[in-house]
């Protein structure tokens, strides 16, 4: 018994000289960082005063912190942000849904101002501006070497003032000149209509408004078309939302989940990790679901979209997203403006993040380049009219159906006629139509 004690003694020595031994060097270190960090200030506290002072002119040392605070945190990746007390209230603007501008979300690239996605009904949308465009000059002023901040604050002016912007697009040889007048921006979160018997819900941003908006518009057309028996399922089409709210993109993942994660967060530190878990209740019944992406799909909508595939409850069709998986944290400050700071990365339910690589399709469907409308008129020949059985003169009529069958399957073919003229104006949206009535022709009918 005495050989343990001494042994477990001599143990907790061992351990207090050798923490000992290593802590003093670790002591050591940290006093030095300590040291540096003070001798870096002093230095950011030296050049601030000589500015202030020499100068060629003077400056607005309000404005110099800023620019040093802003600097500071744009440096870290491209989504942390200083925002001055105006911008922090225009922020809030938006993500109540309305807000002055041209309509387009932006990053930066390579110096850059990068198109994430226009927004629809806007007037960068209507001016043709496209998402993976990049903007390189306004009004003839070059924005390379601008912050991002400062590059949009020139895009800003009086609504309904023209500005023109210069854009870089892949696929043209030569930069080109846009002209779009500024105007304020309605954000409507969700668009609804029925295509056949499914039903599309266009979520284009991620607000307030967002599940609210969708709920409102399901139980709307699922009354329209006489129940969720006569529904043959949903096409989430989230092609250039840029995102948004991270609560709505759990909401909207939610509303068509029963049971499950939905997303989960990691930050610096573990246990400031959250789990996001999906409730009982799926708005949707089951029906088949289709979710449609672009490059213009990011952030909150890539959280919907990564949590549906993984849970397998809907496909998704379209291209692979633009790949934004980290979280910002908007943390006001004293001075009324606030820090956009990136905070943690999301997961999908799988464990999977998406930063830089984006969500994959389950079906890649890109849509086709539109045609210009001098390509269009040169098509002049008109298309053979085809002909069938029944238009021959003398033909046998169908003795084996009713009038009544025979009209159903008339009112079935219009449909699919009409599915396949909705290719001309959005190829994605039809081939997410076609799946969903291909789904519903596999299910035996009662």
């Amino acid at each position: 018994m005495k050989k343990f004690v001494m042994a477990a003694v001599g143990g907790t020595l061992a351990g207090v000289l050798a923490t000992t031994q290593i802590a003093g060097p670790l002591l050591a270190q940290e006093a030095a960082k300590t040291s540096n960090v003070y001798e870096q200030l002093d230095l950011f506290g030296d050049i601030f005063e000589r500015i202030r002072s020499q100068y060629v002119e003077e400056v607005d040392s309000e404005r110099l912190i800023e620019a040093a605070i802003d600097g500071m945190l744009t440096s870290l990746d491209p989504h942390s942000s200083y925002l001055s007390p105006k911008d922090a209230l225009k922020m809030r603007e938006q993500t109540r849904g309305s807000f002055g501008g041209l309509g387009i979300e932006v990053t930066q690239e390579e110096g850059f101002v990068k198109v994430v996605s226009p927004i629809d009904g806007t007037p960068a949308a209507e001016a043709g501006i496209e998402a993976g465009d990049f903007i390189t000059h306004v009004d003839g002023e070059s924005l390379l070497g601008l912050v991002l901040d400062d590059a949009v604050e020139l895009m800003r002016g009086p609504i309904g003032s023209e500005i023109v912007i210069t854009v870089v697009r892949e696929g043209e040889q030569e930069p080109f000149d846009v002209s779009i007048i500024r105007d304020t921006i309605e954000l409507t979160a969700v668009r609804s209509r029925t295509e056949g018997d499914a039903i599309v819900l266009r979520l284009t941003t991620f607000n307030e408004q967002t599940y609210p908006k969708m709920k409102e518009a399901i139980d709307k057309h699922v009354e329209e078309l006489g129940g969720m028996d006569k529904v043959n399922g949903f096409v989430i089409d989230m092609r250039n939302n840029p995102g948004g709210l991270l609560n709505q993109a759990i909401s909207v993942s939610d509303a068509f989940l029963e049971e499950g994660e939905i997303v989960s967060t990691r930050g610096r530190d573990i246990a400031d990790g959250d789990r996001f878990n999906a409730k009982a209740g799926d708005l949707a019944e089951g029906k088949p679901i289709v979710v449609l992406i672009n490059g213009g799909s990011a952030s909150a909508s890539e959280i919907v979209a990564g949590a549906l595939q993984d849970h397998r409850r809907a496909i998704v069709v379209g291209t692979k997203s633009f790949g934004k998986g980290s979280v910002q944290t908007v943390m006001p400050l004293r001075s009324e403006g606030a820090m956009r700071l990136t905070t943690a990365r999301y997961y999908t339910p799988s464990g999977r993040s998406i930063q830089a690589l984006g969500v994959s399709p389950d079906i890649i469907v890109a849509q086709p380049p539109s045609r210009r409308a001098d390509e269009i008129a040169e098509e002049t020949t008109p298309a053979r009219p085809t002909r069938s059985e029944a238009d021959l003169r003398g033909r046998l009529n169908n003795d084996s159906l009713s009038e009544d069958e025979i009209k159903l399957i008339e009112e079935d073919r219009a449909k699919v006629e009409k599915s396949a003229a909705l290719r001309e104006e959005d190829y994605q949206l039809a081939y997410a139509i076609d799946i969903l009535t291909g789904l519903a022709a596999l299910v035996p009918q009662d």
